[in-house]
């Protein structure tokens, strides 16, 4: 009886409405045949420009809007501001050129409240691959921002960037193509708390913003370095380190290949590449490649913590941020392993419990806490691991 009442729960359920807005016919085209080719998704309305659109909110009464960034009249910025203040809980996607230009605009969205971003397709060389392109990166982040109307994706779903190394991942409902053991803590017990000397954080889908809150609770005090994987294509994740280090104490840049890492810096992995720590002589150095993409990610969190599992073994923090997909699952599985700690954010603060949410349910965090609990916490523990004078005299 309860499978039949699932089953047609399931058959029943409403599709997504989505109102697509852009001043280019080919474009709402494009996203039109997209949306409509999905069984789960239908097309609310169409807008061509922020104006036109916010006049059709009330009418349409969408499930998510996706926004281009540029329009005449009233351009996405402008029209995501207005829309804000009578929808502040309308998922809204931007749809923004993969320029400079088209990052900037991408991140002060974010900033604005919206969800997450779209870069539009260029030089793929025909429409199809063009709406392949689309769909890959679009569809997966409409059903994560609308969990409670989407099924789970019948198969593989794009993460944030997926059209630059991002890549494709599993929905969070799917069984995951490899075992996650718990309780794998195997490293000695110590009767103090454990040192920590590094601090690393993954994160994807809401991560900007997340982040945005997270650094600026570092003091220039804070003693040991913090190197972060955030799923973004390349230019965006250079804008996105110079914001972050207009706002926190310690400074934030783009890694670097071979540059050591030290206290109270903050390394962001750059778009299209891995990021990994080495260990040459004192120093950890910091490695830059484009080896497969992990996860269909790159940069990929579970690189950058089996790397760092390798240079520190159990003196590592790492932290899993709002994310789409499972990405730093396995890492964190080899950081328990290893004697490390975890901590992620809870579902409650995130954009998309997927990457945390994987990880937690997997047994492998030692706290599951609001984004706004987090930066405390880390302190906390790097505080409490660093030697005293009386423990040293012991």
């Amino acid at each position: 009886m309860e499978a039949l009442r699932t089953h047609e729960t399931k058959t029943h359920m409403r599709k997504i409405r989505v109102l697509v807005v852009d001043d280019s016919v080919v474009v709402r085209r494009l996203v039109s045949e997209v949306l409509t080719s999905d069984p789960a998704i239908e097309l609310a309305g169409i807008a061509a420009n922020g104006r036109i659109a916010l006049a059709k909110l009330p009418q349409v009464n969408p499930d998510l809007v996706t926004l281009d960034v540029e329009m005449p009249e009233l351009d996405g910025l402008q029209t995501l501001a207005e829309l804000r203040k009578t929808h502040p809980q309308l998922p809204v996607i931007m749809f923004s050129t993969l320029t400079q230009r088209g990052a900037a605009a991408s991140l002060d969205a974010l900033a604005l409240g919206a969800n997450d971003y779209v870069t539009k397709p260029a030089n793929v060389g025909s429409v199809t691959k063009g709406m392949q392109r689309v769909r890959e990166e679009l569809i997966p982040k409409i059903k994560a921002l609308c969990p409670h109307l989407a099924e789970p994706a019948p198969g593989p779903v794009a993460g944030p960037g997926a059209r630059h190394g991002v890549g494709t991942k599993k929905a969070p409902s799917e069984a995951l193509p490899f075992q996650i053991k718990t309780s794998l803590r195997t490293a000695p017990v110590s009767p103090f708390p454990q040192r920590i000397d590094v601090v690393v954080i993954g994160v994807s889908t809401g991560g900007p913003n997340a982040l945005a809150t997270l650094l600026p609770q570092f003091g220039a005090d804070f003693c040991v370095p913090i190197v972060i994987v955030q799923h973004m294509p390349p230019m965006f994740t250079r804008l996105l380190a110079d914001r972050l280090n207009q706002r926190a104490a310690l400074h934030v840049q783009e890694g670097k290949m071979g540059e050591s890492l030290q206290a109270g810096h903050i390394r962001i992995a750059p778009g299209d590449y891995h990021l990994l720590l080495n260990r040459r002589g004192p120093q950890v150095q910091l490695k830059l490649n484009q080896d497969p993409p992990e996860n269909s990610c790159r940069p990929a969190v579970d690189a950058l913590f089996h790397s760092a599992t390798q240079v520190y073994g159990a003196h590592i923090l790492a932290v899993v941020l709002t994310g789409m997909g499972y990405d730093g699952l396995r890492g964190c599985e080899a950081i328990r392993g290893a004697g490390g700690q975890v901590i992620v954010q809870d579902q409650a603060s995130s954009v998309v419990w997927g990457m945390p949410g994987f990880v937690a349910k997997a047994g492998l965090a030692d706290a599951v806490l609001p984004l706004d609990h987090i930066g405390k916490e880390i302190q906390r523990r790097v505080k409490e691991g660093q030697p005293s004078p009386l423990r040293a005299a012991g």
